[in-house]
């Protein structure tokens, strides 16, 4: 770049800002400010002509104005005349003006733009870095539109000069992650690879930032890339400090670019060239032989370059996982770093190990170092690195070690800070639970109690159902664990989570302990009644249940209980859960005999085997600790071994006695909810709420909808067993051809998701026929036009269309350029996940043609918007808990992920967006209820986008499994 020469300061400008800077107050800064805009403003309007100089002069006092937060409305155009001159200075403070202060919407873009594409052409390689630089600063979609297929042609022509060639690189870069639609590479792929065998090691530098991201979107495009990533990174590795002069920094020869081939190598798999992957493996031996050598410099420079390219290098090592021997050396010099002084290192080693755990090839070299990670969860000052540590803990537990790993972080815990306990207990939640190392139930028992006494508020449901469905389970530990949580309430301060356990196993066990005068039948009652009033309103449901259950498991506590529940504040409490509950089980304690009783309140039974919500939620787990899906698997087959049985949680279990029970929105951990009658009265968006989002919603009502008169003339339909009506009007009887129809075209499914979050467009063309759509939907009912356009001149004779539902025929006679409507009337009897098939037969020029598409009729087209504040979306969320309620898909990017084409897809599918709801500003959530003949279902939406990675995490709850499914296989391919 030419040096600026000592003729070009600006003196004026000088002044103006050393003027600035001595003022004594704002008010005096804004006063000289207005005076020299009054000025500039003045030269810029006046007759005489200014030249180059003064004109950069001024738009250099504008730009320093800006950039001290006060607004410019004048002066771009004189910008735009100075990206004419001849002069670098000139153009350069042009082009600083343009990428700072004009958006993408101005009206001087087009000025722009020719000036730049002058320079593009103009072979100055000083002009084209100018032009290319402020492409990539301003980097908007009209810029994209304009230089996208221009700059890959400069890119790789011959006579481009490096430093030109290092400029377009990171443009097209820029420009690819804002409008990727518009950077297509087609034929200039190859060439674009074989920038990584270029001489200058800037340009290479520059075009793997460019074919890492672009490998990401489309890796079969540039896998060519692989073979010679690994040669360049070969002679970099194999090269002395010296052969690479000008890129060595503090005796590492390249290491920005060997990271970069390293992080551009994990997007593929094993290379399957033998000779190649010998090379790479070469390579990353001898990574792993130089980070064993002693540091050629003591500076913190050398150190840190040389560790980056180690962990890509163990990044890349982990990503294959087909080398033990490079495993276990990765393990054993992370294991080096565990106690290094350097924080960073220790934690970047903790988090690189915690992956090695989940390989079987490295698993047991990871166990080695049990001790130091232990001793890292104690004493280090960090608290990240301590949350490592204990991810890293997780990681390398097994059999042989669980009751050592489980037993420190116990202890542990009962010291941590608050920072991170939530992030223990997430950890030992998974840890504990995973009951394929609970051998001996007994120890399970006792450390389930002891997490929930030393961190009770962190514990979440799934952890003390977990225990209560394997005690229920397992018939040798229902004693020891009813003496267990007795002894447990026994503590002056007892934790609400506790006082649950203890409620549901008393009250199920309690006769197994009372035999001994110290936990008589009345001794359990008052204990577990002294903590009644200071629990919330859920718990107190809770124990009124275990107290019915005590007069059919100790008569003789009958009337104790009985005068408890008389009582004023229970049968007239102000909450209705509690109140109801109170009255139905005094009048069954009274009325009915002791068989009765015994029938009704009878032991649960064991929980039918189904996998563990614990688990099904660690199959989700991303990030440092997961485990592998074969691991999980492991654990499920063991601990239905184990247990018997497999999970259902707590809150399904149902008393016969409370099948009456009305919602409430309070939690109902004993499932007296889940018996709740139907409500027939006509619900309104808020009273929805409430029953929806259980298995058995309210029934819709089936009549006609005539609110602006939509759907108001349309007939009750005949009974059918289909879960989509649809009826198709028309008047004509001609006979279809007899010939079957075609089966869908390839690209059907493709049409259908082009309408799930939309209802009108072109739903088929080609060079004969295009199908068009309008549609509307209204509750559990729909009407949809299908236009048929003969695009030619020729009539189509015998024209029919055929759906595999109930509709009726189209006119059989379409004329050349015109079209014929077909109306079909639709009501949505249940849910569903085939879209109907629309079969189309006619002939034109005497030849039969046959094709088959899908109606975009989707199961979201039923939605009804639900709105709800953040209190009542969270505990929905919590109540469609149920691992089968709940589908989730992470997926990549596969459009731009702008905020405001995200929001109208998701408005476009018919749920209700729903603002200021999710902690995170960034991701969205939504609620709706889908309306069939049926029943209504709820449906909670959560989708989490990463802008960074471009890839999603879309995440459905609803009442009933198969929808959930479906919901986020439609989605997925929408974003």
């Amino acid at each position: 770049m030419p040096a600026v020469s000592k003729g070009d300061g600006m003196r004026g400008l000088a002044v103006f800002i050393s003027d600035i800077r001595n003022c004594k107050s704002k008010e005096a800064e804004i006063k000289r400010i207005n005076k020299e805009l009054a000025n500039i403003r003045s030269k810029f309007k006046g007759d005489k002509a200014l030249d180059g100089y003064s004109k950069k002069k001024y738009v250099c006092k504008l730009l320093f104005i800006f950039l001290l937060g006060h607004d410019i409305d004048f002066g771009h155009m004189e910008a735009v005349n100075l990206l004419s001159s001849n002069k670098y200075t000139e153009k350069q403070i042009g082009y600083l003006f343009i990428s700072v202060l004009v958006n993408s919407n101005s009206e001087l873009i087009r000025l722009i733009n020719n000036a730049i594409k002058n320079d593009l052409s103009s072979r100055n390689p000083t002009f084209m870095c100018l032009a290319l630089h402020c492409i990539a600063n301003v980097g908007s979609r009209e810029m994209a539109e304009a230089f996208a297929s221009e700059i890959p042609r400069i890119l790789v022509a011959g006579d481009t000069m490096d430093s030109v060639k290092q400029s377009a690189a990171l443009c097209l870069l820029r420009l690819y992650k804002t409008s990727p639609d518009l950077v297509l590479m087609g034929e200039w792929t190859s060439r674009v690879v074989h920038l990584l065998n270029d001489q200058h090691m800037g340009v290479v530098t520059a075009a793997i930032s460019l074919i890492t991201c672009l490998s990401q979107k489309n890796p079969d495009e540039f896998k060519t890339c692989v073979s010679l990533a690994v040669s360049r990174l070969s002679r970099i590795v194999s090269s002395a400090s010296t052969d690479l002069q000008d890129y060595t920094y503090y005796f590492v020869p390249a290491p920005w670019l060997s990271c970069k081939l390293l992080r551009l190598l994990q997007c593929y798999p094993p290379p399957e060239d033998g000779a190649v992957k010998g090379r790479l493996v070469e390579c990353l031996e001898t990574i792993l032989n130089k980070a064993q050598e002693p540091p050629k410099s003591k500076k913190v420079q050398h150190s840190n370059a040389k560790n980056a390219i180690l962990f890509e290098a163990i990044s890349l090592i982990i990503h294959y996982d087909s080398e033990p021997n490079l495993l276990v050396r990765a393990c054993n010099q992370l294991g080096q770093f565990l106690q290094h002084r350097e924080t960073n290192l220790r934690y970047l080693a903790l988090e690189s190990m915690c992956t090695l755990a989940s390989s079987e090839f490295s698993h047991e070299a990871v166990k080695t170092h049990i001790e130091t990670v232990i001793n890292a969860l104690k004493t280090e000052r960090d608290v990240s690195v301590r949350q490592r540590a204990a991810d890293l803990l997780y990681a390398m537990c097994d059999r042989s070690n669980a009751k050592q790993i489980v037993a420190e972080m116990l202890s542990y815990l009962e010291t941590a800070d608050y920072s991170i306990r939530e992030e223990m207990v997430r950890v030992l939640k998974v840890a504990i639970l995973a009951e394929k190392y609970a051998v001996d139930y007994s120890w399970y028992v006792d450390t389930i109690l002891n997490l929930i006494r030393i961190a009770g508020d962190y514990v979440s449901e799934e952890v003390w159902y977990r225990v209560i469905q394997i005690v229920i389970n397992r018939d040798d530990v229902q004693g020891y664990a009813a003496k267990t949580v007795f002894e447990a309430l026994q503590a002056p301060a007892c934790h609400e989570n506790m006082v649950k356990v203890g409620g549901y196993i008393l009250g199920e066990f309690g006769n197994l302990i009372a035999g001994d005068p110290r936990s008589s039948p009345l001794v359990q009652f008052n204990l577990l009644h002294s903590k009644f009033h200071l629990c919330s309103v859920p718990t107190r449901a809770l124990l009124l249940s275990a107290y019915i259950k005590f007069i059919n498991l100790f008569p003789e506590t009958k009337a104790t209980i009985q005068e408890v529940l008389r009582c004023d504040s229970q049968i007239r409490n102000s909450d209705v859960e509690l109140q109801q509950r109170a009255v139905e089980y005094l009048k069954l304690s009274s009325i009915a005999s002791t068989d009765v009783l015994a029938t009704v309140l009878e032991e649960m039974p064991p929980f039918p085997e189904r996998e563990s919500s614990i688990l099904a939620k660690l199959k989700k787990k991303k990030g440092p600790g997961a485990v592998s899906v074969t691991e999980l698997e492991d654990s499920k087959r063991e601990s239905s071994e184990l247990n018997g049985a497999g999970e259902r949680g707590p809150d399904q279990s149902v008393m016969a006695a409370s099948n009456a029970s009305t919602p409430s929105p309070s939690a109902d951990l004993l499932g007296i909810r889940s018996a709740a009658p139907v409500s027939t009265a006509p619900a309104g968006a808020g009273s929805l709420l409430v029953d929806v989002f259980s298995e058995a919603g309210p029934t819709a009502s089936s009549g006609a909808v005539n609110d602006d008169g939509f759907l108001r003339d349309l007939e009750q339909p005949p009974e059918t067993s289909d879960p989509l009506l649809v009826e198709g009007s028309g008047d004509s009887d001609s006979a279809p051809p007899s010939e079957d129809p075609a089966p869908p075209l390839s690209e059907a499914e493709e049409l259908l998701n082009k309408f799930v979050c939309k209802n009108n467009g072109v739903l088929f063309e080609n060079q004969l026929l295009q199908i068009g759509i309008k549609s509307e939907y209204r509750q559990n009912l729909g009407r949809m036009y299908l236009f048929y356009g003969n695009k030619t001149s020729v009539q189509f004779a015998s024209f029919t269309t055929t759906l595999n539902v109930q509709s009726k025929p189209v006119e059989p006679l379409v004329e050349g350029g015109a079209q014929i409507q077909q109306v079909l009337n639709i009501e949505c009897l249940t849910d569903f996940s085939d879209a109907p098939l629309l079969n189309i037969k006619f002939r034109y020029g005497g030849a039969l043609q046959n094709l088959t598409l899908k109606l975009p009729v989707t199961i979201n087209k039923f939605f009804q918007p639900t709105e709800m504040a953040s209190q009542d979306f969270f505990q929905r969320w919590k109540q469609l808990s149920q691992p089968q309620q709940e589908a989730q898909k992470i997926f990549k990017a596969n459009h731009s992920m702008d905020t405001e084409v995200i929001k109208a897809k998701l408005l476009g599918l018919g749920m209700a967006l729903l603002d200021n709801v999710d902690p995170n500003p960034e991701n969205y959530v939504c609620a709706g209820v889908i309306q069939t003949k049926s029943q209504q279902v709820g449906c909670l939406l959560r989708l989490e986008p990463n802008a960074q990675a471009q890839m999603y995490r879309l995440t459905l709850r609803c009442s009933k499994d198969s929808v959930s499914k479906r919901l986020c296989e439609l989605l997925a391919q929408q974003f």
